[in-house]
């Protein structure tokens, strides 16, 4: 969309009071389990189905009575998630980018978090007592990292879903940047066009 691009957060905190900021996180964890006893599963990362049917990640609206995004981030995890954020927080440490919407005045801010196996496993068996759960949220899924051999299962087929807004690029760019895919994968991924 035109008018939207990446920006420094500081930049986004300076904007003004007519602008809205969401922030999303991506949760993952190591995961040493093969699919069918061969297909290394590498990492487990978390994504939601949500209410408009399109893939995101966990998150919302920074509202006037939060402190800071991180505090948004942490109630709205709460609201999506559950009881089992109460074992993490997370914190600006964890921030990975911020990328404007300008035609709706909005600010989109990204982080990801690494968790044990058996907090992600947590957070999953929780998700459906959430107060957003069948609301907002209408589940969780794990993104597969692996292409299966017929070259379009896998992480390929995945990417084909509808995305909301930046979510399937953020998706990409924190795969390949804390290195959760194998660089075999990377090499094989045909990304489909975004359009």
């Amino acid at each position: 969309m035109e008018g939207d691009r990446k920006v420094e957060l500081s930049e986004a905190l300076a904007l003004g009071p007519g602008w809205r900021h969401a922030c999303h996180a991506l949760l993952y964890a190591p995961d040493p389990r093969k699919l069918f006893g061969r297909i290394p599963m590498r990492f487990a990362v978390l994504m939601q189905m949500r209410f408009d049917g399109r893939l995101g990640f966990p998150g919302g609206f920074v509202d006037a009575q939060d402190s800071c995004l991180e505090d948004g981030l942490n109630r709205e995890l709460r609201e999506e998630l559950g009881d089992a954020m109460s074992a993490f927080r997370v914190e600006r440490s964890d921030y990975r980018s911020s990328h404007i919407a300008a035609r709706q005045r909005v600010v989109a801010h990204f982080y990801a978090k690494r968790l044990t196996l058996e907090q992600l496993q947590a957070v999953e068996a929780r998700a459906p007592q959430a107060k957003d759960h069948g609301l907002e949220v209408l589940g969780l899924v794990r993104v597969p990292l692996y292409i299966l051999r017929d070259g379009g299962g896998g992480l390929p087929a995945f990417l084909e879903n509808s995305f909301i807004g930046a979510a399937r690029e953020q998706l990409l760019e924190a795969l390949q940047e804390l290195e959760l895919l194998d660089p075999g994968t990377i090499a094989k991924l045909k990304v489909p066009d975004s359009k």
